[in-house]
């Protein structure tokens, strides 16, 4: 991790004792603390409207650390270090009095601590409330300093265009866009950080990395679990609003993004977003054609039986919900010319896995017959963002022994057979990113209401037609059939890790 020097750091979390602080921000922060990554003077407020004693608040945080912590159980004495840093702060987040008692807190610590921390306000909240919390923060003057004071949204960054320009509108009114962190888990991945670098510290695969020499680029976000009892939320969501619009947008800039001038944010940022604005527009005829959806029915998945999404908890028996999503898109620039980007995400599917595959062109001329080459695929660069961290380059070579035989083979790179050192967690690298004033893996606005634009055409099309044939997919497998006729044009299927004999990529003899 990269570090600038913090001063000093006030941290409001907004739905201090919710499920996201208990599993993911206090678990980071404590690692953040561990590394010696946070300054000296800091303290952490978790804001929550129920009394509760702040003994009972740090023993309900020790046991999120103790349970999701990647260094898995922490000692008591490593733990009260950190905890005379926790506090917790009874306050309805729409009332007045809520804010000037922090207000006060948090001007005590300055004066305190001989300096103005920086301010960070992380709102773990439904969107209803970041209206009001917004709002007050602006009115009490509790993040008026643009260079210090800055606060963390989690999606949904609205639930299309016009409401996503209505949040941003929203937030700019009490903040500047420099203060506002619209927070990605994906993009903290370790394996995401390392495209950037994959690309732009090594000639040999940038120079490749265009439509002279790559054929397709294939982009998936693979769950192996259901809804998990989400319904309330997944019903006004879907695969296409939760999943394809950020986080596989978001891959899928990083992927196609020219080399920016500087790592500054807004030069790494900028580039994204002449991404997003170069995406071919989607038409009526695209649904159907170029946009598949689905929505898993009743089956058994790991031994056990799972109900299809319609008879889920809070799920309407006839549900149009899309539980799956797969889009062929092109970006109509010099470098992607006439590249598809096939994009697929889904719930209850054969497995949990996220990855990139880039799928480069066929050899002009094959000097190999069937008989030496029996296997004559292209070379592929797979890069796995999880469940393992890893790329694979496969490519040709000779069989050893006195016949000419060529087969394919991979080159691997895997982080933990590479490094010593632990790999933290998303969150950990992100908070980090926003204490330090470091915006470039967050998402601004133009970004979000570019991507929304991308999709806009996709969910009317969707709202429209009111009777699609679902349930249209088993629990288990990866997704309707639709998706691989979709890919099938190019000749292949999708791909995932060499290794697993259920999905490699077979090629079409032409």
């Amino acid at each position: 991790m990269k570090q600038k020097k913090i001063p000093a750091a006030n941290i409001v979390i907004f739905g201090g004792k919710g499920d996201l602080a208990w599993r993911k921000l206090i678990p980071a922060f404590y690692h953040l603390y561990m590394g010696g990554y946070l300054p000296r003077e800091f303290s952490i407020y978790g804001v929550h409207y129920e009394k509760m004693t702040e003994k009972a608040y740090q023993a309900h945080l020790f046991n999120g650390v103790n349970t999701f912590s990647r260094s898995g159980k922490v000692t008591k004495q490593q733990w009260l270090k950190f905890a005379r840093h926790l506090y917790f702060f009874e306050g309805d987040f729409t009332t007045e009095d809520t804010y000037r008692r922090l207000s006060d807190i948090l001007n005590q610590n300055d004066k305190n601590w001989g300096s103005r921390a920086v301010r960070l306000f992380y709102y773990s909240v439904a969107p209803r409330f970041i209206e009001p919390i917004s709002l007050l923060l602006s009115r009490h003057t509790l993040a008026q300093d643009i260079h210090a004071d800055r606060i963390v949204i989690e999606k949904p960054f609205g639930s299309d265009l016009k409401t996503a320009k209505a949040l941003n509108q929203l937030l700019t009114r009490h903040f500047k866009e420099k203060q506002i962190y619209r927070i990605d888990h994906y993009l903290g991945k370790e394996t995401v950080q390392n495209l950037m670098a994959f690309r732009f510290a090594n000639i040999v695969f940038e120079s490749i990395w265009n439509n002279n020499y790559i054929e397709h680029i294939q982009i998936t976000v693979a769950e192996h679990i259901g809804i998990g009892g989400r319904g309330n939320y997944y019903e006004q969501a879907g695969a296409l609003r939760d999943m394809i619009q950020n986080h596989l947008f978001q891959l899928l800039c990083i992927i196609a993004m020219e080399p920016p001038v500087s790592l500054d944010a807004e030069d790494i940022r900028n580039k994204k977003a002449d991404v997003l604005k170069a995406l071919r527009p989607l038409t009526k005829t695209d649904t159907g054609k170029n946009i598949i959806r689905g929505q898993y029915g009743e089956g058994i998945v790991s031994g056990k039986k799972q109900l299809a999404y319609r008879k889920e908890k809070n799920v309407h028996p006839k549900s149009t919900t899309e539980t799956f999503a797969a889009l062929k898109l092109f970006i109509d620039n010099w470098r992607w010319k006439n590249v598809p980007f096939y994009l697929r995400t889904g719930k209850c599917l054969a497995k949990t896995t996220s990855l990139v595959v880039i799928q480069f062109k066929q050899v002009p001329h094959n000097l190999f017959g069937e008989k030496i080459i029996s296997d004559p695929r292209p070379n592929q660069l797979i890069i796995s963002i999880q469940p393992e961290m890893e790329m694979t380059l496969l490519f040709h070579a000779k069989e050893p022994g006195v016949q000419l035989h060529i087969k394919p083979v991979e080159m691997d790179f895997t982080y933990k057979e590479s490094y010593a050192s632990p790999v933290p967690e998303a969150y950990e690298t992100l908070l980090l990113d926003v204490l330090e004033g470091d915006a470039t893996l967050f998402m601004r606005a133009d970004q979000v209401e570019e991507a929304w634009k991308v999709v806009a055409p996709v969910m009317e099309a969707w709202k429209k037609e009111t009777s699609p044939r679902f349930p249209n997919y088993k629990p288990g497998s990866w997704g309707p059939k639709a998706a691989e006729t979709l890919i099938k044009q190019q000749g292949c299927g999708w791909t995932l890790l060499p290794g697993d004999s259920m999905v490699k990529n077979k090629m079409r003899k032409k």
